[in-house]
């Protein structure tokens, strides 16, 4: 493609050079020596990622690196000792021509070499971890996704999340520990059908995160799954790109606090990143030690995440009325109208995987 857009841009220079070389050649010569200039050094840029592959294929073809630095030092200077001489012979109209011909011919002949030894096209393009951005950081004139989860792991790689997600996925998750014969009675559903439940509703969070704004609040009895329920959608939006911030309770109250007594740094960029990233996960809300600070401060969180449109996942053993009782009607109104409820019951899955017992 770059070559293309050489040729292209030689094509285009044609046409004025040749009405300034019936008029005055000095001028049409000179024009033709500045986009000389502007083609080798495009050439140069274009040249740069191929230098380096070629010297990765001579290093394993067992050619010292310094004759093949030669061998290209020589080919450029007469590449470009022929190209000068055409320009002085002829004002330069028919040196570009060639040097178009002369472009086809070394990408003909560079396709040949390449499948000669078994190698393609894409073998000399690099890869890239974000295709988007081509780990530049900067897609679109803005920062991209996978810059702002490299910045969101680099403060918060204390919290494990990613070790814990290559165990804690919908690859782990099980029904086998939901009991088809366990029934709620106020609902009528067993914890079997309430985690089938849970599962469909956490998988249209991820189907449609790019498109709707959603919120889930997992509660219930110790050890039901809330948690891992949690990571299970944090991975797939991770894969997906999104950014991820995972905190407990504690670790959230404790940013909140250091960000507004203490205007600790790196607490005033997290508080910073709590708002703006894609998804934030509170999890076991309820355990830190609440006072009216951390119900002002969750109303807080969860009021300006829900009115920049930012989703959130909350999990927790409280029910509607104690959450009401630990931090305020105003909160219970902001979750129990922005928020899907996904009540998990049964047995402790913890305590039946340490004794290898499913339930019935």
């Amino acid at each position: 493609m770059d070559i293309l857009k050489l040729a292209v841009l030689c094509a285009a220079c044609l046409t004025p050079v040749a009405l300034l070389r019936k008029k005055t050649p000095e001028q049409a010569l000179l024009l033709t020596a500045a986009i000389v200039a502007v083609v080798l050094v495009q050439c140069l840029t274009v040249a740069a990622p191929l230098l380096e592959k070629l010297r990765a294929l001579f290093s394993r073809a067992g050619v010292e690196t310094a004759y093949a630095a030669v061998l290209l030092r020589i080919l450029a200077a007469a590449l470009v000792a022929r190209f000068c001489a055409d320009l002085c012979r002829d004002g330069g109209s028919q040196a570009l021509a060639e040097l178009r011909g002369r472009l086809a011919a070394y990408r003909s002949e560079k396709d040949r070499l390449l499948l000669q030894h078994g190698l393609s096209a894409d073998d000399f393009k690099p890869s890239y971890t974000c295709p988007d951005c081509r780990d530049t950081g900067y897609a679109g004139g803005k920062r991209c996704h996978c810059f702002d989860q490299a910045a969101i792991d680099l403060v918060y790689t204390q919290s494990g999340l990613k070790e814990i997600l290559k165990k804690e996925n919908f690859d782990h998750f099980s029904f086998a520990y939901y009991s088809d014969s366990d029934v709620h009675p106020v609902t009528g559903l067993s914890s079997l059908a309430a985690a089938q439940n849970a599962v469909a509703s956490c998988r249209l969070f991820i189907d449609t995160f790019a498109l709707e704004f959603r919120n889930l609040y997992f509660y219930g009895d110790t050890g039901t799954g809330k948690t891992f329920l949690s990571n299970c959608v944090a991975k797939e939006l991770m894969d997906l790109g999104y950014s991820v911030i995972y905190f407990t309770s504690f670790q959230l109250f404790d940013i909140l606090s250091r960000g507004v007594f203490r205007r600790d740094r790196d607490a005033v960029d997290a508080h910073r990143n709590l708002f703006s990233c894609d998804l934030l996960i509170i999890d076991d809300l309820g355990t830190e030690l609440t006072n009216t600070f951390t119900a002002s401060q969750l109303f807080l969180c969860i009021n300006e995440r829900i009115l920049r449109r930012k989703s959130t996942i909350i999990s927790t053993n409280l029910g509607m009325d104690r959450l009401a009782e630990l931090y305020s009607e105003r909160v219970l109104s902001r979750i129990s109208s922005s928020y899907t409820l996904l009540k998990l019951f049964g047995a402790d899955i913890r305590i039946l995987k340490r004794h290898r017992i499913q339930p019935e």
